[in-house]
């Protein structure tokens, strides 16, 4: 986990600490419980990214609690 970035609980995506609302699907419930990142790019061309049900380009954590 990095130890200076919080997590979304419902679209999984990493943030910067200072941040108070996710950029990705606007929710404010962050968390710093989390663990495993993949950065995907292409999230309609990556198996991850489909599975996960990306659809932004981002930073996300595998596991969020």
């Amino acid at each position: 986990m990095a130890s200076n970035r919080l997590a979304c609980r419902d679209c999984h995506a990493v943030v910067e600490a200072d941040e108070e609302i996710c950029p990705i699907c606007n929710s404010t419930s962050l968390t710093e419980d989390w663990s495993g990142y993949v950065s995907i790019a292409h999230p309609e061309e990556s198996e991850i990214g489909q599975e996960m049900e990306v659809t932004k380009p981002g930073s996300y954590a595998l596991k969020v609690r």
